[in-house]
């Protein structure tokens, strides 16, 4: 080989070509990196943002204020003719809150035939006391002629004042509670008869015109009703359809079809089903609205789709082997899929019918076509009694004015969040705890 020759060849520079492609590989991976870490980032920031705002705002339902009064059962208001004997009633239409508003005048050194202070100390008690006290007289009429000291609840504009909520220090004309409001409210306070407890009526009470006394337990046994319902219909049908779709019926048209409808229904908005339940089980079937029963049949249909292609792609993920030693071994095609295919399924099952259930938990929409939006204050005994839903409760204390039912709101949001994070959670554990590694 001659000098000439060895002189064309490229020896020192292929090492180098390649050096600067590995650097851009190298520079490429590290960008994808950084834009991978940057956009989790971005998403935790607004995560943290969204759950502060919601924590922030709501933490202060979970405590309501309340005033230690020492009521005076009067007969003069209860029954001034003595008739509960022969009349019942005489005890419901009582005038109860009367009872509470000598009891705090009495408390606070003012006398009944002042009749300025009288009428500044309204809105100070709950107008829910009257409730409170009928049922207590209702239940046991002995109390009437006695005196017996009773929490009661503090007025909304109270209970916002004794947490801080208002800015007490601008002009009392621009405030919702006076100065003399705040003067009783900080004796009270000092004498140890007004304090923050543990807001349990958040849990028990129902909608309420007066944010003090409104609460989700009708909502959540609205929500529990449409969950069973979703559970008994939506888990049979699902798995029932996926074990024939994806075991025993056989490959054609009509079964492509039938999938990609599935598929294209799993990502249908919810309000369209919303729309399709109203046409179908009001209008059509005449079911009564507001019902848990057609929120239940709604959100069965918008969940179906979810739990068919969860089941099927837990099937799916059994090996072939399972069903081909079954198979060898003598068992029929149903007994190898529910004796074999089944039982190794069932943990992407189970995993995939709670998330369903989550998602049909939190919508709001296609129970909002239905009427679920009505304001129901009695707890519902069948499914069939008018009822509402947690995030619908959500919904309707959004639109009020008053600065206690946002404070309400953010307390539902946070108690819906704890059912959907135990749900989800639920459903890890599962996986983890049944999940087979082939």
């Amino acid at each position: 080989m001659t000098d000439a020759t060895l002189e064309r060849l490229p020896v020192a520079k292929a090492p180098a070509r390649r050096d600067i492609g590995l650097k851009r590989r190298y520079a490429a991976e590290r960008r994808f990196r950084f834009y991978g870490l940057a956009a989790i980032s971005v998403g935790l920031v607004f995560l943290a943002v969204m759950l502060l705002s919601i924590f922030g705002k709501g933490y202060t339902s979970f405590v309501q204020t309340s005033v230690l009064l020492p009521i005076t059962f009067d007969q003069k208001v209860i029954d001034p003719q003595n008739k509960r004997d022969s009349d019942p009633n005489v005890l419901v239409k009582a005038n109860y809150p009367v009872l509470a508003q000598r009891a705090l005048a009495e408390r606070l050194g003012i006398s009944p035939t002042d009749k300025p202070q009288m009428a500044a100390l309204k809105g100070f008690v709950s107008d829910g006391v009257r409730t409170q006290l009928r049922n207590m007289v209702v239940a046991d009429p002995s109390l009437i002629g006695t005196t017996k000291d009773v929490w009661v609840l503090a007025g909304a504009n109270i209970d916002s004042a004794f947490k801080g909520q208002i800015d007490l220090d601008v002009a009392e004309g621009n405030r919702k509670v006076s100065d003399k409001q705040v003067a009783w409210m900080n004796q009270l306070r000092d004498q140890g008869v007004m304090e923050g407890k543990f807001n349990t009526g958040l849990f028990t009470f129902g909608a309420s015109s007066r944010p003090e006394t409104a609460g989700v337990g009708v909502a959540i046994v609205g929500s529990f009703y449409m969950m069973l319902i979703v559970l008994v219909l939506a888990l049979p049908i699902g798995v029932a359809a996926s074990i024939y779709l994806e075991e025993f019926a056989p490959k054609n048209r009509l079964t492509d079809i039938i999938e990609v409808n599935i598929n294209n229904l799993a990502a249908v908005p919810s309000i369209v089903f919303g729309l399709l339940g109203l046409a179908v089980f009001i209008n059509f079937m005449g079911l009564p609205r507001s019902a848990a029963l057609v929120g239940g049949l709604v959100l069965t249909l918008m969940t179906l789709p979810t739990i068919i292609i969860a089941t099927r792609a837990a099937l799916a993920a059994v090996p072939p082997s399972i069903r081909s030693a079954a198979l060898g071994l003598g068992a029929s095609k149903t007994q190898t899929v529910f004796h074999h295919v089944l039982p190794l399924a069932t943990p992407g099952i189970l995993t995939g019918t709670i998330i369903g259930l989550a998602r049909a938990l939190g919508e709001t929409a296609p129970l909002l076509l239905i009427g679920m939006v009505a304001f129901v204050a009695d707890y519902p005994t069948t499914p069939l009694d008018p009822s509402t839903a947690l995030p619908v409760q959500i919904y309707m204390w959004a639109n009020e004015a008053e600065r206690a039912f946002v404070e309400r709101m953010s307390g539902a949001i946070i108690i819906l969040l704890v059912f959907l994070m135990a749900m989800n959670i639920t459903a890890i554990v599962l996986r983890r705890r049944f999940e087979r590694h082939w």
